[in-house]
């Protein structure tokens, strides 16, 4: 068949975009291909997959059904399974809203709202009567596109089911939610989506000092942190000695390092790196940012909870009740179950929970197939067991399969290794994902329900997750690994509409199901099914699996298994074949290439340092050893990683190299498991399918890869100069020659192997320095241990305590080197003492051979020879173990000569001293005394010996054994025959002991037992015993014993009795008494036989069988006739208890009681009486009630055929009708008696529900047969109608029955076409007059309805004739009220017409049109007339705004109320304070409550001139929509109206509106224009005109959009131009961020830039700009400008029209000078005089670090002892007058105590004081600056710091 082509669904495969299913309802998703293998394809699944997959892989999925004879069993034990589930929320699975932390949200839509609109967030905002979640209200909105898309898709409802329980919402509530998200959110969505399109700032978002280097120089170090954990404890890392302390850590790496892309989460505070997050970040974010542990909520988070355990049972019972409760009984079709799963999924449904046993590990819970471990049940047959167990279609099987590249794996994985089992129930889900490590899966479908499949390409995988990223956005903001998670569902129509595509597959119990490498795939179960499932891996896998590690590393995800070390453990293995070479090469070239470039990489960037790691036990195998992760990305670090010596336990990968510490390159070091060149012969071995390489081919490579790559060589800077890798080998090479010739120097070659670290992980282009390097360190090791050999021979002093001797062996092993590999000078000394050791070795050696017998005194003596030397042999071992081998043979020997204690020497000891004399080389005199000892024992031996070969007595071998009492050598014979002695001996006793009592005994089943143990014991005894027959004897007596006993004891028969006492009598006990007993039971048994088996051959009496019966109790016997006589008499109590209910009939009135008996039961008991064996009086009775009942049933028959005959009447006509009525009611009559008549006897008869059947036919009849005379309801006929299908058959085919339902039925038709007024469909007049026509034609006459019709024909012409007149008038001519007359008429008299749709149609339109007009005016519900008064009020509005404009001064003349038209005297009215109009207080509504407690009340029209900010947060009712009325809708509604036929006095209403409400938006297009084009500094007058523009628009009952905003943009320049103007000329300077801010602002609503306020704060800003520039650079000159010009600088900045309080700050630091070098603060290390409190710089005062505890400066040290009272005096009159500078703003190089900062602080306060009062005069103003500290310090002190200065600058 070809690859296993579908037979009758090939065009499946072929031609799949054409095959859908197009059922109603069905999602149209195209099928995946379906392959049907033959036997032969079957065998190889990798093969056969090989085969199809061109074909079957751009499905992404595909079906294999097996071949029919291939049916595994089910190896799972149903009544025992019993497995864990988890619980899956299916309306869930795509509507959920994100699990999103409300704290958070809450946090940063506070910020947004106090930064961005003044304001603070409500503390709860309530809709449908419930606190309303903002957080889900935005994610919801998110979901769906954001505010815009879901007004324009009306996309509300579904909004409403995040944030809602309820499963239904209203319009009204709809418009709500709307309105409060626009209210809350809209802002903050916009400031979101421009958050994510400005390019952010490359900026720190470290709010720490921890990264400011240190002023002091390089010696202090900037990476002095402090390390806090998630628990903000402190965390120290790095050096034991050094601990760097950090003042964060990341919560991924755990490091510290890397401040600078640290990002801080703006809630919790806790850091992440950029480069740690999943997945990365490139660039700081905008804005405030938040981790994903604040972001996600634990609450709300969605995942699949573990649920019951259950067993396969109760699952099932689970899964019945969940399909019955969607489909019923019924069996549903594949597209109603997968409808109704979207519908669920998608939410409308409601909250749906199902169960799924998923993912069940198979070693833990057992596999489905056979597995050869496993118990095999009884009901499978060994051989099936066998053949399934080892088909490679097994999944234990597949992934070990030859061909699979997990065949290399070692350790078993869950589910990708081991298969999983999965057992679900209607609509548990398998969720979109694609397999782990983009493995290949197959699942197999045991048994059950079907399994549905979708599945997208793996081509296509990138379209995939795009379209899922954009369908729900807030799940992935969430949670961008939201598809690693196995937990989220999307309809696939939806994946269609984008253009992703994808195919379908429905998975039927025995099919097989293949996913192909990265194809993501979902589904569903259609009911209670169990599949398996599992993954594997063929050779064309390996370029996917390289992607999934990728995908691994790019979100931090750790890996299933290390793909580099399967690659590398594959390449190594000899069975790669042709079809896995080609991906296995390109995989080992892909990460070579990888490899290479970022080894290279790392040596350029300074990593010269690099080591081998440490070998794998099993290199064979993938996973036996657990390779290092690296801690950014979470990859196994396989083929190489990157530490430091900072952080010992940490790894990285080479690609997070520069992440893993601050430390310098050189510091770090690369550790690797293969050099570049073992990968590169990897990747030949693979090439030249696994061909061995020889040197000579590797050489011949090497040159050439050196050609190839020399003009490609990395290089890097070295010493000034660019040099490649190579020539750095090249001269190491050179320089290691050097040092192989030179005398050795460990030193030299530590080093020379150090360098050579760079290049030993290189290409094949380095064997040369790794040959060189390899024979360093063998000449390295070579000579040092020369060293140390020679170092103890020399350092030995004949101590064997305390030096370690050197061995003969190991200096011969380091002299045989030849040639040496270095120069060690000290070669020949170490051969020297290796000479005198081989002397003694020699002597050693000719003592201990096999000729030499010398003296024990020889042996030592030779020994403490060699003891002496420092270089042993290993001889000497051998010799003192010789030695101290015959001292203890010596010692053995003579202690079994002396010992006298019989049995004591074990023989076999004499034997092993033998034999150890016979190895010794030593002359021993023993060796006599231990030959005669062993000759005797050997006598011993062979006596034992003779007796053990024959019989033997019991007398003898008592006789032999006293003999051997006092021998003391232990013979194992001799104990033999002790023990045969002591068996027999033993055997007697308890024979005897058995003997005592034995036939008084009762337990004789325990005599037996032991009398047989005996006979058996006594038949094995060695020694021949004379009790052996008795015991036969005595054991057949017992067991007659026990079977007296058991016929006394038990029911026995008897010829078992019989049997017994003939054994007794035989054996002569047949006098005792258990047997004396048994005989008499014996003759009470006979004599009872003899009289039941009389009693059985003739009838008797039933008391002749009980007492029969009695007596068999008292006999203790088994009875043969027993039996007999129990059935005879059972027999006879039967039948009386049968004829029971029967016999009290005869007695009883009524059937309540005997409703159930039937007559056929009667009969066979009559029957069953004549073959009583028991004489009885009862069956004479029910023969006569018998009779009784045969006699009714003739009487029954003749009344059915009389119905029957009534039945099948041929004609009926008016006369026969009415006699036929009355022949009906007599038969009815006489049925019913005969009824009760049966019912009377009790039994149930067969006639009786024909009887009945008969009456309901005939009151049928009756029933249609009264219609002629009266007109029935339609609602009576259907029903009879519908009580034919009831009626009896006998009735159904009748005549009569025919005739009477064709009238019923034409009466039917003749109610349905008569119109009624809420009938909703009607007929036409034909139909009509063709139902008249019909009454002729039915046999029975119906005249009463005939008329009824004719009269509705009548009423229909007429009122056609009126609507005719009604529509030949002119338009507009005909009333709204005529028109709805017409129409209600229509509804009573008219048949379907044209006429009839014209009327609705017209009427319709025009009550949609006023339905629509009250919407949108609105109205009361008490008024008569709402529309037309809510119109009223409009106009009446717009007459108020039309006289507001037309009046310039924009007031309302005399005490009337602004806002409504009401003149009432009665009400209060409140006077504007500002512009003098009235209001109400009534009409200010919230108003109200300022006008009660202001002393002055201003109108909210004045309020809003004076502040229109206010109108976002509640005043925007005045000029915006509100409630009112648009002005577009208005005219919309007029074009709506102008076709109408009728006249309709709302239309010229509202037309009169939209004339008024036009002439006030040119009035106030007028105003608005004036406004936006106005320039000139004078606010008064456009004040004036947009005061009455605002009341005007707020009293209009009318509202324009597009009027209004532009009012709203006039209003905010005015009031930015108001704010602009208060700001400049008000008391207080502004600072530069109000003038910052208004110009933002400015822009933002587009104030012209030839506006007067506009150019004066530019002017403004420029100027304090400028002067803020110059003061900074000033500040941080050190000094460079003059203190003149300071103080210039600083009455400028004071008198700029902005106040710059930092700026000034720092000139005046600035102006104050310090220490000897009269210099203001210039970041230097500076310390303070403990007594005049002033500064000095180390580097002045020559001063080192660390400062000194207490310092006192050399001006105030007493130089000579004159000089001390002078000093004190000045500094008692500094203190006094003087005021001291203040210390610099970052010293910290000297602590001092509290009170000397307190006094500091003083002291800074009193030079702020002086500086105030001396301010006013510029000549002391100027000195005061010059100097810093007034003069009174005297010249003498002055002198002497001038004097000091000089000496230091010498001395420096």
């Amino acid at each position: 068949m070809g690859k296993g082509r579908p037979r009758a669904v090939e065009q499946g495969v072929l031609g799949h975009s054409s095959t859908t299913s197009s059922s109603p309802g069905a999602l149209n998703i195209p099928q995946a291909p379906v392959f049907y293998p033959t036997e032969e394809e079957f065998k190889d699944p990798l093969e056969f997959i090989y085969k199809i997959r061109p074909q079957a892989e751009p499905y992404g999925i595909c079906k294999i059904v097996p071949p029919k004879n291939w049916k595994p069993p089910f190896a799972r034990d149903l009544e025992s399974f019993t497995f864990p589930t988890k619980t899956q929320a299916i309306h869930q699975l795509q509507v959920r809203s994100a699990g999103c932390d409300p704290d958070t949200f809450e946090l940063e839509y506070s910020r947004f709202l106090e930064d961005h609109c003044g304001r603070r967030l409500k503390k709860r905002v309530v809709f449908e009567g419930e606190e309303l979640d903002l957080c889900k209200l935005f994610n919801a909105v998110k979901r769906y596109g954001g505010y815009d898309k879901v007004v324009k898709e009306k996309k509300w409802g579904e909004v409403s089911r995040f944030v809602h329980s309820v499963e239904k919402i209203s319009e009204c509530a709809k418009h709500v939610l709307c309105q409060l998200y626009r209210e809350h959110l809209y802002d903050y969505e916009i400031y979101h989506s421009q958050l994510s399109c400005e390019k952010p700032v490359r900026k720190c978002k470290r709010g720490m000092q921890g990264d400011m280097k240190s002023v002091q120089g390089s010696d202090v170090s900037s990476s002095k942190r402090r390390r806090k954990n998630s628990d903000g404890e402190r965390v120290k890392v790095g050096k034991p000695e050094e601990e760097d302390e950090f003042d964060q850590i990341c919560e991924q790496c755990g490091s510290g390092f890397h401040g600078e892309v640290m990002l801080l989460c703006d809630r919790c505070n806790k850091g992440w790196h950029t480069y740690c997050l999943s997945p990365p970040l490139k660039r700081v974010p905008l804005g405030n940012w938040y981790c994903l542990e604040c972001i996600n909520s634990d609450k709300d988070s969605f995942g699949f909870v573990p649920g019951k355990r259950f067993s396969l049972e109760a699952f099932r019972r689970l899964a019945d009740r969940s399909k019955r409760k969607w489909f019923g009984s019924a069996c549903a079709s594949r597209v109603q179950i997968e409808k109704k799963f979207w519908e669920i999924v998608e939410g409308t449904v409601g909250e749906v929970e199902v169960m799924y046993g998923s993912d069940l590990d198979t070693s833990l819970y057992g596999s489905g197939f056979p597995r050869c471990n496993d118990p095999r049940p009884p009901s499978i047959a060994a051989e099936v067991w066998d053949e399934y167990a080892a088909s490679p279609w097994n999944l234990n099987n597949l992934p070990k399969l030859q061909g699979s590249m997990l065949r290399a794996v070692h350790h078993n994985i869950a589910g990708v290794m081991v298969p999983w089992l999965y057992v679900g129930m209607l609509f548990s889900s398998f969720c979109w994902h694609f397999e782990d490590h983009c493995f290949y899966s197959m699942n197999y479908l045991h048994w059950g329900e079907p399994k549905y499949w979708y599945s997208v390409p793996g081509g296509e995988a990138d379209a995939f997750e795009q379209v899922m990223k954009n369908s729900l956005p807030d799940l992935f903001d969430a949670q961008p690994d939201l598809l690693f998670q196995l937990v989220t569902m999307l309809n696939p129509s939806v994946l269609q509409e984008n253009g992703v595509p994808v195919y379908s597959v429905l998975q039927e119990p025995g099919n097989f199901v293949i996913t192909f490498p990265r194809s993501f795939h979902g589904g569903f179960n259609f009911g209670l099914n169990c599949a398996e499932a599992v993954n594997f891996a063929p050779a064309d896998w390996l370029p996917h699996g390289g992607i999934g590690a990728e995908m691994y590393r790019l979100y931090h995800k750790p890996a299933v298994l290390s793909h580099e070390e399967l690659l590398c453990v594959v390449a190594k293995q000899s069975d790669c074949d042709s079809k896995v070479s080609p991906y296995l090469k390109k995989e080992l070239l892909r990460i070579f290439s990888k490899e290479k470039t970022w080894r290279e990489r790392l040596w350029r960037c300074g990593i010269v340092n690099s080591s081998p790691m440490s070998p794998k036990k099993q290199p064979e195998y993938v996973g036996t050893e657990e390779d290092p992760t690296c801690i950014i990305c979470q990859q196994y670090l396989y083929l190489s990683t990157v530490v430091c010596s900072c952080r010992p336990s940490t790894f990285v990968c080479l690609e997070h190299w520069d992440h893993l510490c601050e430390c310098s390159p050189s510091k770090h070091c690369l550790l690797y498991r293969h050099t570049l060149a073992d990968l590169n012969d990897m990747v030949h071995m693979v090439d030249g399918c696994n061909l061995e390489l020889t040197p000579r081919s590797r050489i011949l490579r090497r040159q050439f890869t050196s050609l190839k790559e020399s003009s490609a060589m990395t290089k890097k800077v070295v010493k000034g100069g660019l040099a490649s890798q190579a020539q750095l080998a090249e001269e190491w090479i050179l320089s290691s020659c050097k040092i192989l010739q030179t005398p050795f120097s460990s030193a030299a070659y530590i080093n020379a192997l150090k360098e050579a670290e760079q290049f030993l992980w290189g290409g094949l282009e380095m064997d040369l320095v790794r040959d060189m390097a390899m024979n360093l360190v063998k000449a390295q090791k070579w000579a040092e241990k020369v060293q140390d050999c020679l170092s103890k021979i020399e350092t030995w002093s004949g101590d064997s305590n305390n030096n370690i001797k050197v061995s003969l062996r190991d200096v011969e092993t380091l002299l045989k080197v030849n040639p040496v590999p270095c120069n060690e000078p000290n070669h020949p000394k170490l051969k020297a003492y290796a000479e005198d050791a081989m002397i003694l070795l020699g002597e050693m050696e000719q003592a201990l051979s096999a000729f030499s017998h010398v003296s024990l005194a020889e042996l030592e003596m030779l020994y403490s020879r060699a003891s002496v030397m420092p270089v042993y042999p290993e001889e000497c071992v051998k010799l003192a173990d010789e030695i101290a081998s015959v001292k203890v043979w010596r010692e053995s020997v003579q202690k079994c000569v002396s010992e006298k204690r019989p049995a004591a020497i074990e023989v076999d000891a004499l034997h092993k001293l033998k034999s150890e004399m016979l190895e010794f080389h030593v002359h021993l005199p023993e060796r006599e005394l231990l030959l005669d000892l062993l000759g005797h024992a050997e006598a011993w031996q062979s006596r034992c010996s003779e007796m053990l070969e024959g019989p033997i007595s019991l007398k003898e071998i008592e006789v032999f054994l006293e003999e051997s009492d006092g021998f003391s050598i232990s013979i194992p014979e001799l104990k033999v025959l002790r023990q045969y002695h002591c068996d027999a001996v033993s055997w007697i006793s308890r024979f005897r002991d058995v003997l005592v009592n034995i036939q008084e005994r009762e337990d004789q089943k325990n005599v037996i037992l032991e009398l047989t143990c005996i006979l058996k014991a006594g038949k094995s005894l060695r020694v021949q015993v004379d009790e052996l027959p008795l015991v036969e004897v005595e054991l057949k007596k017992a067991c007659c014993r026990e079977k007296a006993l058991q016929a006394y004891s038990t029911r026995t028969s008897l010829d078992f009795i019989r049997q017994v006492i003939e054994e007794a009598s035989l054996l002569k006990i047949e006098n005792e008494k258990s047997f004396i007993d048994i005989s008499g039971v014996l003759a009470a048994g006979i004599s009872w036989e003899e009289r039941a088996k009389h009693i059985l051959k003739s009838v008797g009496q039933k008391t002749e069988f009980e007492e029969v019966l009695r007596m068999s109790v008292n006999i203790f016997v088994i009875l043969p006739s027993l039996r007999d006589v129990e059935e005879a008499l059972a027999t006879a109590k039967s039948w009386m208890m049968r004829s029971q209910p029967f016999l009290l009939s005869t007695h009883l009135t009524g059937h309540a009681s005997r409703c159930f008996m039937k007559v056929d039961i009667l009969k066979e008991l009559v029957a069953e009486s004549k073959l009583l064996r028991v004489s009885l009086k009862e069956p004479e009775m029910l023969q006569r009630l018998l009779e009784q009942c045969e006699a009714w049933e003739n009487d029954v028959h003749s009344l059915l055929d009389c119905a029957e005959s009534m039945f099948n009447m041929q004609a009926i006509d008016i006369e026969i009708m009415n006699g036929l009525t009355a022949r009906i009611e007599g038969l009815v009559a006489s049925i019913k008696i005969a009824t009760t008549a049966g019912l009377s006897f009790g039994f149930d008869f067969d006639e009786i529900p024909k009887l009945q059947n008969a009456v309901s036919a005939l009151e049928w009849c009756l029933k249609v047969l009264s219609y002629c005379s009266c007109a029935p309801s339609l609602e009576e006929v259907e029903s009879l109608i519908e009580n034919v299908e009831h009626l009896p058959a006998m009735f159904s085919s009748s005549i009569l029955e025919s005739s009477l339902l064709d009238g019923a039925r034409w009466l039917r038709k003749a109610l349905r076409v008569v119109p009624e007024p809420y009938r909703q469909k009607r007929c036409k007049l034909n139909d009509v007059e063709e139902v008249l026509d019909g009454a002729q034609r039915i046999k029975v006459p119906l005249p009463v309805m005939v008329a009824r019709l004719v009269n509705a024909i009548e009423k229909h012409k007429s009122w056609q004739e009126q609507v005719h007149a009604f529509f030949d008038s002119k338009s507009g001519e005909q009333s709204w009220s005529a028109l709805l007359q017409l129409k209600k008429l229509g509804e009573f008299d008219a048949f379907h017409c044209t006429e009839l749709d014209r009327i609705a149609s017209e009427t319709e339109k025009v009550e949609k049109w006023i339905l629509h007009c009250k919407d949108i005016v609105g109205s009361s519900l008490g008024d008569v007339n709402p529309l037309q008064n809510a119109l009223l009020k409009i106009k009446h509005s717009l007459d108020r705004s039309l006289y507001l404009y037309e009046n310039s001064k924009g007031c309302v003349t005399g005490k009337s109320c602004m806002c409504c038209c009401s003149d009432s005297e009665e009400q209060e009215l409140l006077a504007c304070s500002t512009c003098n109009d009235w209001y109400h207080p009534s009409c200010l509504q919230s108003k109200l409550a300022n006008a009660n407690t202001a002393k002055e009340f201003i109108c909210p029209h004045c309020l809003l001139m004076e502040n229109p900010v206010t109108s976002k947060n509640g005043g925007q009712t005045l000029i915006s929509g509100g409630k009112r009325v648009e002005l577009k809708i208005l005219i919309e509604l007029l074009f709506d109206a102008k076709d109408f036929f009728v006249r309709v006095e709302e239309r010229d209403a509202i037309e009169k509106l939209v004339e008024q409400a036009l002439a006030c938006k040119a009035y106030l297009t007028e105003v608005v224009d004036f406004a936006l084009s106005y320039l000139d500094k004078d606010l008064m007058t456009i004040a004036k005109r947009l005061l009455v523009a605002v009341k005007a628009v707020s009293v209009a009952g009318v509202y324009d959009h597009h009027s209004s905003c532009n009012l709203e943009l006039a209003l905010a320049r005015n009031s930015w131009k108001a704010r602009v103007m208060t700001l400049l000329e008000g008391s207080q300077k502004p600072v530069i961020q109000q003038i910052q801010r208004l110009l933002k602002e400015g822009l933002a609503i587009n104030i012209l830039s030839d506006d007067h306020f506009m150019q004066r704060l530019r002017e403004v800003k420029h100027i304090g700009m400028q002067w803020a520039d110059h003061a900074r650079k000033v500040a941080s000159d050190s000094g460079a400008l003059g203190l003149d010009e300071v103080f210039m600088l600083i009455t400028d900045g004071e008198n700029l029209p902005i106040h710059f309080e930092k700026e000034l700050k720092l000139l005046r630091a600035r102006s104050l000078l310090y220490c000897i070098c009269r210099k203001p603060y210039d970041q230097r290390a500076m310390i303070a005089c403990d007594q005049c409190d002033e500064w000095y710089h180390f580097d002045c005062i020559n001063l080192c670090e660390p400062p000194p505890k207490t310092y006192v400066c050399p001006a105030c040290e007493p130089l000579t002892e004159e000089l001390l009272p002078n000093q004190n005096k000045r500094s008692s009159s500094s203190n006094d007058a003087e005021p001291r500078t203040p210390p610099p703003r970052h010293s910290g190089s000297k602590k001092r105590p509290k009170k000397v900062r307190s006094t500091l602080q003083q002291k800074m306060r009193v030079v702020t004081d002086l500086s105030n009062i001396l301010r006013r005069s510029s000549e002391i103003d100027r000195l005061w600056w010059r100097n810093r500290k007034p003069l009174r310090r005297t010249a003498r002190k002055r002198a002497v710091l001038e004097r000091l200065s000089l000496v230091l600058h010498n001395s420096q």
